[in-house]
């Protein structure tokens, strides 16, 4: 009995290390070709596992990739199998976290790296994910092509020692990285005699008139979640007092809004709106189908939303119910008349959401790489910007233009859940985004009339670029910035409802600086230098 009880670790002592020398060599970035053993079994391509969250327009609709059309024909175009690793949606960051952990890792893994607690070089130097340089070099001619061809793109992507992480999301032209701004009932204005608001004095008189003379509970609504007044991040109403809440540019210099004189304006302001009922009571709880409910049903009048699931959302079903109803776009708020906006919302061409890495324990890194290349090709870009030809578009004068299955679904699906079914254009993934989707997505004029109101900023000359931080640098800025972040919204929202004092304002700059921003915003420079240096 003894002796079998021994025989059985030793045999469990041999196939851990042999497990675990197959990990270790699987590590390395110098991969062979598609391995010979694979092919002397069967005929076909090995299955790879692939990690993702669906994204909210194809869940909508179908609650597995496997279900949607455009993931069945990736897979038959690439001659690649995927196995999809589905998180519970909004539940990302905790399921990767419990996933590295466990070490059993999928081939490729689509997250936005760029969050990673480290960075992405600690993801690489832990061992979660492949250093790409060396596969995309030999195994990815479409991306190593248009990174060659499109240099200001190909610094964003590289970490701070120049590791190449994820097969990325680019957004390929500048009319795609402006989708958001204010909105408001332009019908209303009209029956109210008054026109759209420039200046915050014009926006304090349009709501104070919305609660006053139209009886509406939350003149204006924005998100605040994931965290307190995240609606107004991007520059609105408090890009009117020079300041962004957060890091912006400004002289060569960074800065950090919130701890500068400038924002206790701004929370002077939303607290007095608050007191006079023209912000949304519910500030701290507000979510994309409260703002939704607000804005179709007239609780709300104005809002701070996109282009496509605002007015493009919104527009259809108040018209249903009242053909005079309209919304528009109004512009980024400014101090005084003739002002030009400093701040609005603009994205750089890669975000980092949606970029797929491909895991340190892949053994078969060369066909996920092959396969993730497909959609910076010719053929690979019109998949996922358009989709299937005859089927989700046609090509008219050499143009791809969507079908009525798209643009005029039987199945009453909104453009955004008809697109996600064949291609991935209405979110991200690893591919350029065509402009020419936006032109056709945005059905209405109103849409196409926002981008250009909202594009009407100086945001590019304030914006920091996506500068890549060090390892080290990006652990103590993350740790540094998870207090600042909380203490800053925590603050900003007890001052607007009126729960502390506006002068104690002061000594929240004290307690900012006593959390290190400062040394936060040194990290920031320093990254910054690096940067520009390239």
């Amino acid at each position: 009995m003894m002796k079998h009880h021994i025989m059985t670790i030793l045999l469990i002592a041999v196939f851990t290390i042999t497990s675990l020398t197959g990990c270790k060599q699987s590590n390395n970035a110098e991969l062979p070709e598609l391995s010979d053993s694979n092919q002397d079994q069967t005929t076909e391509e090995p299955t790879l596992t692939y990690w993702a969250e669906l994204n909210g327009n194809a869940a909508s609709v179908k609650p597995s990739f496997q279900e949607v059309p455009f993931f069945q024909e990736w897979q038959e175009r690439t001659g690649v199998k995927l196995k999809f690793i589905q998180p519970p949606s909004n539940q990302a960051k905790q399921a990767l976290n419990i996933m590295l952990a466990s070490g059993e890792l999928p081939d490729m893994i689509e997250y936005e790296w760029a969050s990673f607690p480290g960075g992405p070089e600690k993801a690489i130097n832990d061992g979660y994910i492949l250093k790409l340089n060396d596969l995309i070099d030999q195994y990815a001619p479409n991306l190593k092509r248009y990174l060659q061809e499109h240099p200001d793109i190909d610094k964003q992507i590289k970490t701070a020692d120049g590791s190449y992480y994820v097969f990325p999301f680019i957004q390929g032209d500048v009319r795609l990285r402006t989708y958001q701004g204010p909105i408001i009932r332009k019908d209303w204005l009209d029956e109210l005699g008054l026109s759209v608001p420039v200046t915050i004095d014009d926006w304090h008189n349009v709501l104070k008139a919305f609660k006053e003379k139209k009886g509406v509970k939350a003149p204006l609504t924005f998100l605040s979640t994931p965290s307190p007044l995240f609606g107004i991040e991007n520059g609105a109403f408090v890009g009117a007092f020079g300041i962004k809440k957060g890091f912006y540019l400004k002289d060569g210099q960074v800065q950090f809004g919130p701890m500068e004189p400038s924002y206790k304006q701004f929370l002077s302001l939303f607290r007095e709106w608050y007191k006079e009922g023209l912000i949304d009571r519910n500030i701290a709880t507000v979510d994309t189908r409260t703002i939704d409910s607000s804005m179709v049903t007239g609780r709300s009048g104005a809002s701070i939303w996109n282009a496509g699931s605002g007015i493009g959302t919104w527009l259809p079903l108040i018209k249903e119910k009242d053909p005079k109803a309209e919304f528009v776009a109004a512009p980024y708020p400014v101090l005084h008349e003739g002002d030009r906006p400093m701040f609005g919302q603009r994205v750089n061409p890669y975000m980092s959401s949606g970029g797929v890495a491909i895991s340190a324990k892949s053994s078969n890194a060369v066909e996920a790489v092959r396969m993730l290349d497909y959609g910076y090709g010719e053929e690979g870009h019109l998949l996922f910007n358009f989709g299937i030809e005859g089927v989700s578009y046609t090509m008219e004068d050499g143009k791809p233009t969507y079908t009525d299955l798209i643009l005029h679904n039987p199945d009453k699906l909104a453009p955004s859940q008809a697109i996600a079914m064949y291609s991935r254009a209405s979110y991200f993934g690893p591919f350029v985004q065509d402009v020419a989707y936006m032109e056709q997505y945005y059905m209405l004029q109103e849409q196409k009339d926002a981008v250009d109101i909202w594009a009407n900023t100086d945001a590019d000359k304030y914006m920091l670029p996506p500068v890549q931080k060090t390892e080290r640098e990006s652990a103590e800025l993350s740790a540094i910035m998870q207090d600042v972040t909380t203490l800053v919204d925590e603050m900003s929202l007890r001052i607007i409802i009126g729960i502390d004092p506006l002068d104690s304002f002061d000594d929240y700059v004290t307690q900012l600086k006593a959390l290190n921003i400062n040394r936060a915003i040194a990290i920031q420079k320093a990254a910054l230098d690096r940067y520009n240096a390239h």
